[in-house]
């Protein structure tokens, strides 16, 4: 299983009257976890989309537990729990709190598709390389 985890300081504009993270930011830092998890396998974006790969996001479930807040140091944990099957690849994410409380978990999963005609294809070999020797 590969773990990757980045700390976000929570900003003052990503927050609501209340002073809590307003919950349409999640899905940022989700993302920021992500990209992050691929680039420690040596895998960027920007060399999959020069190479006419996309990863759109297909699904995206989220469950909020406690709050997080403005000024607040977070800790998102991202984990890729198995080999990608087909077009897909999972994604599972725990964000903890400054204090180390767990404030969130949440699914995602990516779909490869051709950035030329936006349909799904095959899981590039790079992220299938880079990812099989964590899983054998």
């Amino acid at each position: 299983m590969v773990v990757s985890t980045c700390k976000i300081r929570v900003r003052y504009a990503e927050t609501d009257q209340m002073g809590y993270c307003y919950y349409g930011n999640y899905p940022a830092f989700l993302e920021m976890g992500r990209v992050e998890a691929l680039r420690e396998l040596g895998i960027r974006y920007r060399d999959l989309e020069e190479k006419g790969v996309m990863l759109p996001v297909s699904s995206l479930e989220i469950k909020y537990k406690i709050p997080i807040r403005y000024d607040e140091q977070i800790t998102v944990e991202t984990r890729i729990s198995k080999l990608p099957e087909g077009t897909r690849i999972p994604f599972s994410y725990k964000i903890f709190n400054e204090n180390g409380d767990l404030a969130t978990i949440a699914e995602v999963i990516l779909v490869s598709a051709s950035v030329a005609t936006g349909r799904p294809q095959a899981m590039p070999k790079e992220i299938l390389n880079a990812l099989k020797s964590y899983f054998l």
